[in-house]
């Protein structure tokens, strides 16, 4: 089924829609490896309320909606999110910090139009490539990356919820 939707810069008005979106996400991806206490426990620290507002309202950071299209924004539905900034100590590559779509929604593009949308704000800012860290056991996600001219960088081990995961860095060059 075509959903029709647009993608709009996030306001602090969006940051309780944006956590529940990455929770129904995280769990739907991610109970199945990391658990749901753990998912759970991540989205508390992660996507606290303050923590979102505080990011949209910070100039270095892209934070974008998908909406689905209403003829009034408070009949619009959140639908997906994308966040990417700056990459920690290197001036020319962006960070692919979050990309999100609602379980209901996965499949429609609403995901490649989000990091499409990503992609021109990065790079708009001077960046020459992108980065972003996946998890390896994400198989989904990592295919939808590399299908996507994403190729593998590096590999990282992070401890969640006393549990070390790998993660998969993957990058892009922007043309």
């Amino acid at each position: 089924m075509e959903t029709a939707f647009s993608i709009r810069e996030a306001d602090t008005g969006d940051a309780e829609a944006i956590q529940s979106v990455a929770r129904k996400s995280w769990h739907a991806a991610y109970d199945d490896f990391l658990g749901a206490d753990t998912v759970g426990a991540i989205i508390d620290e992660w996507y606290a309320l303050e923590s979102l507002r505080s990011s949209i309202r910070a100039s270095e950071h892209h934070i974008f909606v998908a909406t689905k299209d209403s003829p009034t924004r408070e009949d619009s539905k959140l639908m997906g999110f994308v966040h990417g900034g700056p990459w920690a100590d290197e001036p020319r590559i962006g960070h692919l910090m979050r990309l999100y779509v609602r379980p209901d929604s996965w499949g429609r593009g609403i995901g490649t139009s989000l990091l499409e949308r990503a992609e021109t704000a990065l790079e708009g800012d001077g960046y020459e490539r992108i980065r972003l860290e996946v998890f390896a056991e994400n198989s989904d996600g990592v295919e939808f990356y590399e299908a996507r001219g994403y190729d593998r960088a590096d590999e990282e081990c992070e401890t969640l919820g006393g549990q070390t995961r790998r993660l998969l860095i993957l990058e892009t060059g922007l043309e």
